[in-house]
């Protein structure tokens, strides 16, 4: 049966990531999940020790490139999509919450500001980088009660954990924004169309 789009190669996505794996399901591309499990912690508290330190942006692409690199090293003729993203509200860069009083925290502090969500994505091959994309969405939030920062977490539940801003945007986080400026996929941590564009151009993916 045809299948569209027709995938004419092996291709791997490198993370555990739910929405990721969603994102590829839904354009139709066939692939196998092959999470790379790199220490991101050890490698976000290296790239911070550098004078000066990098940008927001080029931690989010080094992080992808780790996660693709090291999966391709495993799977070498396959086409690795690694992604990451990274958080940030003046300058700062935030982690994924543990639980639910730090989800509220983030929520807190992010509150009628606005910050900024950079997501980088690499595709490797034989253990090397072939091609990444960076990008930046800017979101603000509405002002917001402590009561409705409640209500939405109540409402919401622990599946805000597995957002760094702890917000869902495809799902009830959306009430929680003034304004978006950027690409939707973007926001959910994968510059999808970049990506396509560069499979088809490699012939991983029909034209």
């Amino acid at each position: 049966m045809f299948r569209f789009p027709n995938t004419r190669s092996e291709i791997v996505l490198a993370s555990g990531s739910v929405s990721r794996a969603a994102l590829l399901t839904g354009a139709g591309v066939a692939f196998d999940r092959d999470p790379a499990d790199i220490d991101e912690a050890a490698v976000r508290a290296a790239l911070a020790a550098d004078e000066p330190a990098p940008d927001p942006a080029d931690v989010a692409e080094i992080l992808a490139r780790a996660k693709a690199e090291t999966v391709s090293a495993r799977r070498p003729d396959a086409h690795v999509i690694g992604a990451d993203q990274i958080m940030t509200l003046d300058g700062e860069i935030f982690e994924k919450p543990p639980d639910m009083d730090a989800a509220r925290e983030t929520l807190l502090r992010l509150n009628g500001r606005t910050h900024q969500l950079h997501a980088g994505v690499c595709v490797a091959r034989d253990g090397e980088t072939l091609w990444s994309h960076t990008d930046t969405a800017v979101l603000t939030m509405r002002e917001l009660s402590p009561e409705a920062v409640g209500q939405y977490l109540a409402a919401a539940g622990d599946a805000v954990l597995t957002s760094v801003g702890a917000y869902q945007l495809e799902s009830l986080g959306v009430h929680l924004f003034s304004k978006i400026e950027g690409d939707y996929f973007t926001i959910l941590g994968l510059p999808l169309l970049a990506l396509l564009a560069f499979l088809r151009a490699e012939e991983a993916l029909a034209p």
